[in-house]
């Protein structure tokens, strides 16, 4: 083998931090373009429930892409083992990443060990959305439910997010027994 014929790898996107950069939407294009996936969504829905099966399951979509896209990128991150680590790991670096800002709040359930809530008084993703009356429990954020759903349960830290109307936006995420457990047990 001849080193004199070797190339340099070229870097592609793929390569660079996601934290380095810009990397910022234009807010009115990120309106529109979502508002096109909920009218997208709502073809052939029968029901408000199945819209936000639908939207959920798109952000989980997105949520696994995203969770592939960070652990390639950020080669020399460490996978987080403790429940509440990762729950601040999406508070700031991963609400950073998709919406610029920190999640305004995140509280430990006070009757439930296994329920968290993420609080965010301004969701940008209902800012621009107007829900029609005969949909009026439908809750859009049940989008970005679905990709914290999948950041957190493909981590290894199963649950299930929903989103409610409640100081703003509430994400409610309800983990599995045996994560409560575990994380017991690293203490």
């Amino acid at each position: 083998m001849n080193l004199a014929n070797l190339r340099p790898v070229k870097s592609s996107i793929l390569d660079k931090a996601i934290n380095k950069g810009k990397g910022e939407v234009s807010l009115s294009l990120f309106a529109l373009l979502f508002s096109e996936i909920v009218q997208y969504s709502q073809k052939n829905c029968n029901s408000t429930a199945d819209l936000s099966e639908k939207l959920h399951k798109l952000g989980y979509d997105v949520g696994s892409r995203m969770l592939d896209l960070y652990v390639y990128r950020e080669k020399s991150s460490k996978r987080e083992t403790k429940l509440i680590n990762m729950l601040l790991f999406i508070k700031t670096t991963l609400w950073k990443t998709l919406f610029g800002k920190e999640i305004d709040k995140l509280e430990h359930a006070n009757d439930d060990e296994r329920t968290y809530y993420i609080i965010e008084s301004d969701a940008v993703i209902n800012k621009y959305i107007s829900v029609p009356k005969d949909k009026g429990s439908l809750n859009v954020s049940i989008f970005t439910a679905g990709i914290i759903e999948a950041f957190l349960s493909l981590s290894g830290f199963t649950c299930n997010v929903t989103a409610h109307y409640h100081k703003g936006t509430t994400y409610m995420c309800k983990f599995e027994d045996h994560v409560i457990a575990r994380d017991k047990q690293l203490d």
